[in-house]
């Protein structure tokens, strides 16, 4: 065999990589980003329309 032999199915590592993927981390959901937004919006709606007509 020659020295400088290289396999051609890589290394295992990629090979475990590629069999195995991880699954994906879960990321937070947007649901919880747009309900706080619209939470904090009619809050400043209301204290606006308080400081003008009240």
């Amino acid at each position: 065999m020659a020295e400088n032999y290289t396999d051609p199915s890589g290394n295992t590592e990629a090979f475990r990589a590629f069999a195995n993927p991880e699954a994906p981390a879960e990321t937070a959901s947007r649901t919880n980003l747009i309900v706080g937004a619209a939470v904090v919006a009619v809050v400043l709606i209301a204290l606006a329309t308080w400081l003008a007509f009240g």
